[in-house]
């Protein structure tokens, strides 16, 4: 009865569980890299041996140091030493026994299990390295976990939990990081923001962080970049881009500098698509981080990043059939002119590490990020709308043999946006007992100059259509004099500065109640922005966010942790939330606020005597003063007025362990539903209203060839909504795009790795990292679309949904060493 019980606990209540021991487990190898059996492994007072193929588990103590000894006969031992691994970690560990005794460096992880119970996931920097996509980096993992959607592969960006792509916190060492704004699309977004050379530790929440992060509704991605501790070199080239990442740090050991240099070209990615063009892109980057400890109670960090996105696009031809069996449509377009896009960030900040005891920690933080973004477009398509040839034994199969419409649209832009964002801040942390203080306040200065022009013109047999509402042209039976008006267009100039006061404090504590270990933190955060400006009136806004954790791991044989978060989220409007429809600031737009409620449970559990974790979390908002937006590709355009309430709620599971010994994979599974309210009108799906996921990570290797490894992941998702037509009624058009799948399989070969040394003489001495491999995006070719292209068939005005496929199977090369 009771596990009847405790099965329903694990499927209606969400679920987050955690344990008291840590494991670690991996394959023992000889000198010829061949699985090593009955090998001895021994960690103070526990102990196992490896099976036939070499493999072993062992559990720890976690938050304990430990030191761990391998020795078998007729080799040396291998010795761990001054492991500290947090409660229910898994620590891989293949070592390979050699003839000479081999002392491995002290490896520490940070004690306590808190991340488990601040509802915070961890991601190894490997696994980011490892995983392959067509846009390989912090963001493609982000995608394979449940509640995180993006069905665009060109793109950086993704939308947790019914959020957007404006809802989501990025730090990199405490200090935020911003977007490009313009951006309409994912092929012209090029790089991460984030370096994944660079990076030391990853921690991701997806919804109910605590009130020292920031206001944002959706989620938080929190990165360190590493501190190094010796000279290296490490460097990457594939038929996308290349990269190199130089570390360093002083014989003192009080400096120590990381430096990460990056050029991607996405014209393998983008030729694949349906849409011939000759396409230039340059995308590079460049980012630092440095730091010099002064004392042992004062260090200076130091952060630069430097970021250059140059978009060149002449379209020359498409043909996309679409339609259904009974009425088989196809668009075929011919281009003329460019689109030239430029997009080029600098941000950079300096932060002060003090900490006047053992208890108290302070920090100092001044930074300065700036960016100048230029849209430049004029694109002239002839486009002929018709019907598709569908007779199999037809010569003329798939050819358009009827036609429909046709018709000119001309679209151009002169789009330029010049920002500075200046941020200045102290935070402070004080630990007592078992409970821990923490506070901040932070000033914000932001100064946008942003022009607007877009115009879309539509032409039938030299006769321009003019724009709904305007007087009718009834050319050529009547001569028309008027000016030649856009069909659609906007015309802005906004200049606007916003000041920012914000601040927070929290508490913390982790204490004892009825023999279950108990952990709270209580939070609020408080906000005040003004909003000043051009042609409106000086407007002035203040809320209060407050926030809250609880998790309990109650005293039983199966260790468990269940664990609560609940907060009223308030988001106030950054600049593009500003923008209304027409281009023209709204300073009256108010915090959009979100009431949510998580609920967690995670599970540690062996299968096949191994490690395997089961995290579950059912969640639900309501949103009020909510501000609509369409979504097209990545581009967001917001309604400005907080005409609309919404909810989201939804389930994640999370399935993580070792399907095969001594690799780390996982299984997500997601629901969600999302809709709005618009002025009363009813509730619609919202434009990231994703109703199921399911997302695999898997590695595996050849036992008799461990350094042969195979990387998959696989994403299957329900389609999203289509959107709509610029400007046009959402509640018209709520139609849905196909499902997404898409599998993305590497294989690389090790030649080189910490295991693995090469005499002096050798082409491979002193070379510390070495592999080549393949990868192969969109494995099955599948044919996926992100969003539609609205064609208007110019003599009914009618509107056709012609889906934007992504790209197909493409193959790429790469190499990685380290020096």
């Amino acid at each position: 009865m009771s596990y009847r019980i405790f099965f329903w606990l694990l499927l209606c209540s969400p679920l987050f569980l955690s344990a008291q021991t840590a494991t670690v487990t991996g394959i023992v190898l000889d000198e010829q890299r061949n699985p090593l059996a009955d090998v001895n492994i021994s960690a103070n007072d526990r102990g196992t041996t490896t099976d036939a193929t070499g493999f072993y588990l062992l559990e720890v103590i976690a938050d304990t140091e430990v030191s761990l000894v391998f020795s078998h006969l007729g080799h040396k031992e291998v010795i761990l030493e001054n492991l500290i691994l947090t409660t229910n970690e898994t620590f891989v560990f293949n070592p390979v026994m050699k003839t000479s005794a081999v002392q491995i460096d002290e490896v520490v992880v940070s004690p306590g299990g808190r991340k488990k119970l601040e509802g915070i996931l961890s991601i190894s920097p490997e696994t980011i390295k490892q995983l392959p996509g067509a846009n390989a980096g912090v963001e493609n993992v982000l995608k394979l976990l449940p509640g995180v959607a993006s069905n665009n592969e060109l793109s950086t960006q993704y939308a947790v939990r019914g959020g957007n792509y404006d809802e989501n916190l990025i730090y990199i060492n405490g200090i935020e990081i911003y977007r490009p704004f313009l951006v309409r699309s994912g092929q012209q977004e090029g790089l991460s923001v984030v370096n994944s050379s660079m990076i030391s530790n990853l921690t991701f929440s997806a919804g109910g962080f605590q009130a020292r992060y920031g206001d944002k509704l959706s989620s938080v991605l929190d990165i360190t970049y590493k501190t190094p501790s010796s000279f290296g070199i490490t460097t990457e080239a594939s038929l996308l881009g290349a990269s190199a990442t130089v570390e360093s740090r002083s014989r003192n050991k009080k400096l120590s500098q990381i430096t990460g240099l990056r050029y991607r070209d996405n014209s393998l990615l983008v030729n694949s698509q349906q849409t011939q063009s000759n396409y230039n892109p340059s995308f590079v980057d460049l980012q630092s981080f440095l730091s010099y400890q002064f004392s042992e109670a004062f260090r200076l960090d130091v952060l630069g990043a430097l970021a250059i996105n140059k978009y060149r696009n002449r379209p020359l031809s498409r043909q996309t059939n679409f339609g259904t069996l009974e009425q088989p449509l196809a668009l075929i377009v011919f281009f003329q002119g460019n689109e030239q896009n430029t997009y080029s960030t600098v941000q950079g900040a300096l932060k002060a590490n003090f900490s006047p005891g053992e208890r108290t920690d302070l920090s100092f933080t001044a930074s300065a990020y700036h960016l100048v973004e230029e849209e430049l477009s004029d694109v002239i398509a002839q486009y002929e709308l018709g019907t598709v040839d569908s007779d199999l034994s037809s010569e003329d199969l798939g050819e358009v043999t009827a036609s429909r419409g046709i018709g000119t649209q001309f679209n151009r832009a002169r789009n330029l946006l010049d920002g500075l964002i200046i941020d200045m801040g102290h935070q402070g942390r004080h630990t007592f007992g078992e409970g821990m203080l923490e506070w901040g306040i932070q000033y914000r200065y932001e100064d946008f100059r942003d022009q607007l022009r877009e115009a879309e013109f539509l032409d039938s047999l030299g006769i321009f259509i003019r724009p709904p509402g305007s007087a009718p042209n009834s050319q050529p039976d009547t001569p028309f004099a008027g000016p030649i008006l856009p069909y659609e267009g906007v015309s802005a100039l906004n200049y606007a500065t916003i000041n920012r006061f914000m601040g927070f404090i929290q508490l913390s504590r982790q204490t004892q109640w009825k023999g279950m270990d108990v952990y709270y933190n209580l939070g609020v955060r408080a906000q005040n922005w003004t909003v000043t400006g051009e042609g409106f009136s000086r407007n002035s806004q203040l809320f209060v966010s407050p926030r809250l954790q609880l998790g309990i791991k109650p005293n039983r044989a199966r260790d468990m942790l269940f664990r609560l978060s609940a907060g009223l989220y308030q988001q106030p409007p950054f600049y593009r939330e500003f923008r209304d429809i027409n281009g023209v600031l709204q300073p009256g737009v108010m915090a959009q606020r979100d009431f949510q409620v998580i609920l967690g449970h995670e599970y540690s559990f062996k299968l096949w005597n191994r490690p395997f974790n089961l995290t579950s979390e059912a969640y639900y908002k309501n949103l009020s003063r909510v501000n609509p937006y369409t979504l097209e590709d990545v581009r967001l355009r917001y309604a400005a007025n907080n005409n609309a309430k919404a909810y989201a709620y939804g389930f994640d599971f999370r399935l993580q362990g070792a399907f095969v010994p001594g690799t780390e994979s996982w299984l997500s599974l997601g629901y969600l539903k999302t809709e709005e309210n618009q002025d009363r009108r009813g509730y619609i799906s919202r434009p990231t209203d994703q109703r199921f996921k399911a997302a695999l990570l898997f590695q595996d290797y050849i036992p008799d060839l461990p350094n042969l490894r195979m990387y998959l992941n696989l994403v299957y998702s329900t389609g999203l909504p289509g959107g709509s037509p610029s400007y046009a009624d959402p509640y018209n058009f709520q139609n849905r795009l196909r499902d997404y799948r898409r599998a993305d399989l590497g294989i690389s070969h090790i030649f080189v790795d910490e295991n693995t040394t090469y005499p002096e003489g050798h082409w491979l001495n002193g070379v510390e990292g070495l592999s080549v491999g393949f990868e192969i995006y969109n494995l099955f070719n599948n044919q996926n679309s992100i969003t539609n292209t609205w064609v208007r068939d110019v003599e009914s005005k009618q509107q056709y949904a012609v889906p934007n496929f992504m790209t197909s199977r493409i193959l790429n090369i790469n190499v990685k060493a380290r020096f």
